[in-house]
């Protein structure tokens, strides 16, 4: 197996008219780069990916980002939740409850 997870992080960007708004401008960028520094700084690069992703069509929970291949989605993720998002999520195989959206269709 090439990668043991991918993360995905939307930084699909809409108009600020949009009433969907975007994760571009939330923040999600920075989280990307938080997410690769983490795993460069922890030796997983080749077994752990975060890739940038376009609509995730969790908009409302934005920033949102989806690990697999659990299908784990979080909402509401800030640079300063990456490290407990690997620690105990990539690592450790529990999710971040605090951190997943609790709507049921992303369950």
């Amino acid at each position: 197996m090439r990668f043991k997870h991918h993360i995905f992080v939307c930084e699909n960007v809409r108009g600020e008219d949009d009433p969907k708004g975007c994760c571009a401008r939330k923040g999600s960028a920075e989280i990307r780069q938080a997410m690769k520094q983490e795993i460069k700084q922890r030796g997983l690069r080749g077994t752990v990916r975060a890739n940038q992703s376009g609509c995730l069509d969790a908009c409302e929970y934005g920033p949102s980002v989806v690990v697999y291949p659990e299908g784990v989605w979080y909402g509401g993720v800030q640079p300063e939740d990456v490290p407990e998002i690997i620690d105990s999520h990539i690592l450790g195989g529990k999710p971040v409850e605090r951190l997943r959206i609790k709507d049921p269709k992303y369950q």
